[in-house]
């Protein structure tokens, strides 16, 4: 069995690696070849940045159609984080408008730069640092996790997914309530790094590796 971290060029791909090889025995690679990348049993997909960036960067590694082949036809597991999650959407108001991959019905939006907190005081964008998260519906992957666990977060923009059946977890963040986890069939996607947090996000890693939908 073999996880591959697909590699367009964009993401915290190292970190994510060294996460999965210490959670399992599995042959864990990096790799933006298409025959390796069809052959893994299991695939995740990161993220980090500007989206306009990682879209274009899938596009010019000439891994975007694989991609999207692999999302139709829901033939292995897939795991996406952080800007990998957003790309799972169908648009997002990034730089003018950005088109994504379009698997999920739904937007990708900025944080309104006014919010406050319950105390009126003003919270920075990006949302930053570690934040607790609600399980909406139970999932494979949230197994011996408890509900308003922390994870930690780096990012302007959210998920607003437009089927909540597809929303697995959310995050507050001053009025936002923001869809952190989302999942269809085979795959599942997050906005937090579980490289990045703790016991909490290996758990899900570990999860991710023994995972059969």
């Amino acid at each position: 069995m073999t996880i591959a971290v697909i590699d367009y060029g964009m993401g915290n791909l190292h970190s994510v690696a060294k996460a999965l090889e210490h959670v399992t025995h599995e042959n864990v690679v990096i790799t933006r070849d298409p025959r390796r990348i069809l052959g893994a049993t299991r695939l995740v997909l990161p993220g980090q940045g500007a989206i306009r960036d990682c879209v274009g960067e899938l596009e010019r590694t000439e891994l975007r159609g694989l991609v999207d082949d692999i999302l139709t036809r829901q033939a292995k597991p897939l795991l996406g984080i952080c800007v990998g999650q957003q790309m799972l959407l169908e648009r997002s108001d990034e730089n003018g408008g950005v088109d994504c991959l379009g698997f999920f019905p739904g937007n990708v939006k900025r944080f309104p730069a006014t919010m406050r907190d319950q105390h009126e005081q003003r919270l920075k964008v990006p949302h930053m640092g570690w934040n607790l998260l609600h399980q909406r519906q139970p999932h494979p992957l949230w197994e011996g996790i408890e509900q308003h666990e922390h994870f930690y977060f780096v990012h302007s923009y959210y998920v607003e997914a437009a089927d909540d059946a597809h929303v697995f977890g959310t995050t507050d963040y001053g009025s936002v309530n923001a869809h952190v986890a989302i999942g269809r069939d085979s795959t599942f996607a997050v906005q937090f790094h579980p490289e990045k947090s703790a016991r909490a996000g290996l758990r899900l890693l570990e999860n991710f590796v023994t995972w059969t939908p």
